[in-house]
């Protein structure tokens, strides 16, 4: 079955680095887009960042263009989220995604989150 297990979160102040990783199992993870979504308190869930397979494209939200690179390792079938220069705006927890077909419906599947605090 697929499997999503984010790592990496924690406290950094403002200014700040944290890189996030998110280790995938139970599917030909090279084949398949991979994102990165955040829900901060209060509010819906958005997309931080996209990776398609290998040679597809990257997809960034404008609030984290320039700060933020998403990558991510085939072999070791994982996904990374460097985060630089860190505001308290991106205070949230920080969601791995995958989504791909079971039977003839598409599913999102999704890691249990990783608690990213901005703050001094």
């Amino acid at each position: 079955q697929v499997q999503l297990v984010e790592s990496g979160g924690g406290l950094v102040q403002p200014g700040g680095s944290l890189r996030l990783s998110c280790a995938a199992s139970g599917f030909t993870f090279s084949s398949y887009t991979m994102s990165w979504y955040r829900q901060a308190p209060g509010k819906e869930r958005e997309l931080v960042a996209a990776i398609g397979p290998p040679g597809g494209s990257l997809n960034y939200a404008d609030s984290v263009k320039g700060r933020f690179t998403i990558s991510r390792d085939n072999a070791k079938s994982t996904v990374f989220l460097q985060m630089n220069s860190l505001k308290p705006e991106d205070t949230a927890v920080y969601y791995c995604k995958v989504r791909k077909s079971k039977g003839h419906a598409m599913m999102d599947y999704w890691g249990q989150g990783t608690q990213v605090t901005v703050s001094s």
